[in-house]
């Protein structure tokens, strides 16, 4: 005789501490067990269910990811915690498609996908329906999922270690804490004092493990596909990082003055500020500025850790400010531990190799092993890295990308007449110090400069020492190039005032060098003058002297300035 049962699993059990289901079996493995009691399983299965196949791509074969720079950002650095640039990817992924209507999901996509910018093919009959999911099994999805809806609440006594369950239901969460209502009333999770974790009974079927997109798709048999998958997303951004060292011109003539030489070297820095990382990718990074219309922020995944915030049993004055207590989830870590301040560092790897021997002398003495191709790609330029590497899940990645070790440049010193009224008269100002020269193959560049920060190092009898950063903005082939590395304690100006007349004031320029050999200066006045001063002339339209400054002396000039009726 044969009996019928109707299969009941038991709950399943999300643990937050560990984010596993416990508890249950499989409706394989159920089948399988019930099988051997020689039962009939009657199990109802929807309609819907039969109709529509579901195929799983866990993670792409193959990715290509091309980074392109955040053209508002300027000269700040990259954002670390959600990059403002953006990329485009190509995944290939290799899948069993069935006959019938089915659907396919790409999971571990990039969380700042564009998904109206999704592409795929590979599919027999095409797409026919896309869906972003953006929903993430993590705390802060689950406690959003479970709003106005009942949990199991484990708490243990520390003192007798015993550990006692209760029924809770959320009633506010997850942004800024979690409020549960219990048999004694409402109060906020992690606050008793007390190690406690909420058990859910099942998986909410609208969260996913990973970022994943979701298209509908027929097929009139079953095949298999190789697709590819081409998206645009949020969240990524590089920048180009310099680091100079400057020394003497040994190939200059003895008697030229401020020839330089700078040994430059430039890292590719990559940043991805998603939670999946890109392994072996064919990378690439693109200079200039493509025309791209604003898009709307594509919504960020729920991914995230609790953050809670308690307040003590104290009074106010008796506790000290420990700041915000966030509890993420870190690996191995057990959130009911009460984590405090636990935060993921960055990871920066370096595809260079030092040379030790040269060290000693200058910290830019490497061999890169790889350094990123410079390709052209209409108006814009592309760097290709020529082997594959993987850019990690928030954090940034480092290339080698420009190696010049000969770059010749001029030092020279430089000021800026203010406005004649605000021109501290009498008072010793010290000079910028410029790094100038023109970005030519004679010159030991030649080669296109896209945009960032340089470090510049300078030779002292302590060994190679930070001299100054300076912004460096993109520059062609032919560009002038102009680095700011500081200002001058060895090379002042004093503005005195010698004459004045309606409409006209006279000024008296004195420059003093106290290094002991020869400086090049030049002065900006950007103001009218009357006649033609002696030593003034124009460079880029902008009024300037320009003269040699000895070692140990000084010069001098004199111009009149012309005053509107306004500033008579």
């Amino acid at each position: 005789m044969r009996v019928g049962y109707a299969l009941s699993a038991k709950p399943l059990v999300l643990s937050l501490s560990k984010h596993v289901c416990q508890g249950s079996a499989t409706l394989k493995n159920a089948l399988r067990q019930a099988q051997g009691y020689g039962l009939i399983i009657a199990v109802a299965i929807p309609s819907s269910a039969l109709a529509q196949q579901q195929v799983v791509s866990p993670e792409p074969e193959a990715v290509s990811l091309t980074i392109y720079r955040d053209p508002d950002r300027g000269e700040e650095p990259i954002d670390a915690d959600w990059p403002s640039g953006y990329a485009l990817i190509t995944e290939t992924r290799t899948v069993q498609i069935p006959a019938g209507e089915s659907l396919v999901r790409f999971e571990g996509v990039s969380e700042g996908m564009y998904p109206e910018s999704a592409i795929v093919t590979g599919l027999p009959k095409g797409v026919r329906e896309k869906n972003r999911d953006a929903r993430l099994l993590s705390p802060t999805g689950l406690v959003d999922s479970y709003l106005k809806r009942a949990v199991t609440l484990t708490r243990t006594d520390k003192a007798t270690g015993k550990s006692r369950e209760q029924q809770a239901m959320i009633t506010a969460g997850p942004d800024g804490g979690v409020i549960l209502q219990t048999d004694e009333g409402f109060e906020a999770l992690y606050c008793t004092g007390l190690p406690e974790r909420m058990a859910y009974g099942g998986v909410p079927a609208n969260l996913s493990a990973k970022p994943t997109l979701s298209v509908m798709t027929n097929s009139d048999r079953a095949i298999t596909a190789k697709l590819t998958l081409t998206y645009m997303a949020a969240g990524f951004d590089w920048q180009a990082n310099y680091v100079t060292q400057l020394s003497k011109d040994e190939s200059a003539a003895p008697d030229a003055i401020g020839k330089t030489k700078v040994e430059m070297f430039a890292w590719m820095t990559l940043a991805n500020g998603g939670n999946q990382s890109f392994l072996n990718a064919n990378t690439m990074a693109i200079a200039g500025e493509p025309n791209r219309e604003d898009n709307a922020e594509p919504p960020r995944p729920t991914g995230e850790a609790l953050t809670i915030r308690c307040w003590p049993q104290q009074r106010t004055h008796e506790v000290p400010f420990r700041g915000q207590q966030q509890f993420y989830n870190a690996p191995g870590a057990r959130l009911e531990d009460n984590i405090v301040g636990y935060e993921n560092s960055e990871e920066i790897v370096v595809t260079a190799q030092k040379i030790s021997g040269l060290m000693k002398e200058s910290p830019m003495a490497v061999t890169a092993i790889t350094v990123a191709e410079l390709e052209d790609l209409g108006d814009l330029k592309l760097y290709r890295i020529p082997e594959p590497v993987t850019v990690n899940a928030m954090g940034q990645k480092q290339v080698a990308m420009i190696v010049k070790p000969d770059a010749k440049f001029n030092r020279l010193y430089r000021a800026t007449m203010d406005e004649p009224e605000y021109i501290p008269l009498g008072e010793s100002t010290p000079l910028l110090i410029i790094l100038k020269t023109e970005n030519k193959t004679e010159n030991g560049l030649g080669l296109p400069l896209p945009s960032g920060q340089a470090m510049i190092f300078e030779d002292s009898s302590f060994g190679p020492l930070l001299a100054g950063e300076a912004a460096l903005r993109d520059r062609a082939i032919g560009d002038k190039v102009e680095l700011l590395v500081g200002t001058s304690s060895d090379v002042q100006m004093v503005v005195t005032q010698i004459s004045e007349r309606r409409y006209q004031k006279g000024y008296k320029v004195t420059i003093s060098n106290a290094r002991n050999e020869a400086v090049n200066a030049e002065i900006e006045i950007p103001f009218d003058l009357r006649g033609k001063p002696k030593g003034i002339s124009k460079i880029d339209g902008m009024p300037t002297w320009v003269s040699t400054i000895p070692a140990n002396g000084e010069v001098s000039f004199e111009f009149t300035l012309k005053l509107s009726r306004e500033r008579e």
